[in-house]
């Protein structure tokens, strides 16, 4: 059965160069295997609620925390996020960063979540840094009452042992204190906060800002 998640022989053979998946015989094939995490991704179902089109979802979880420990998302990731820039007519790897967070409510773990005081959100928080585009580079996951200061400086770190160079990093106030001293002593990062207009705010108007990178 066919499934509107379901690849397309384009973008199998795209991802099959990139991960450089050797042909052989299988008794399931490794697309089957990517339609299946297509599936999980998009419809958030549970593992041992996949279609019995797909293989055991044993299997299909066998192959997600193999691909995940070999780094072949991040991977792809990457190469897609740089061929787009290319074709947009910019550098293929960003030198501007933009940072933020979002806290969210994460189910009944207790062990999983914490109270964001601010937002009043019991659950936990996304750090996420993007490009100019849009386009995802990093993100890291905490509990919600972690201040972002401090939790922005971990995902700096995830950024530096992936050697990844930004000339700057664009951020809201809420990495604020002696977070922008230590985000450059110890990881050689300029960040940059920036302020949100309050009219534009009051409106809730949201316009693009070219900058370069």
């Amino acid at each position: 059965m066919k499934y509107p998640t379901d690849l397309t022989e384009n973008q199998w053979q795209y991802i099959k160069k990139t991960m450089n998946l050797k042909e052989r015989k299988r008794k399931h094939p490794l697309l089957l295997i990517w339609n299946a995490l297509m599936y999980l991704i998009k419809t958030d179902c549970q593992w041992r609620m996949l279609p019995k089109d797909f293989p055991k979802w044993q299997l299909v979880y066998y192959y997600y925390i193999r691909w995940t420990e070999l780094g072949y998302f991040d991977l792809i990731l990457e190469k897609l996020r740089m061929k787009v820039r290319i074709k947009k007519g910019q550098r293929a790897e960003a030198s501007l960063g933009i940072m933020d967070s979002q806290s969210v409510r994460w189910g009944n773990n207790r062990d999983l979540h914490g109270v964001d005081g601010n937002k009043k959100i019991k659950g936990i928080k996304r750090h996420v840094l993007v490009d100019k585009n849009g386009f995802l580079i990093a993100v890291m996951v905490c509990v919600a009452n972690i201040h972002d200061s401090k939790a922005g400086l971990l995902l700096l770190r995830l950024l530096r042992e992936e050697l990844m160079n930004f000339m700057c990093i664009l951020a809201d106030a809420g990495y604020r204190g002696d977070f922008l001293d230590k985000a450059y002593s110890l990881y050689s990062y300029l960040v940059k906060v920036v302020s949100r207009d309050k009219d534009k705010q009051a409106k809730k108007e949201f316009k693009p800002v070219s900058k370069p990178g």
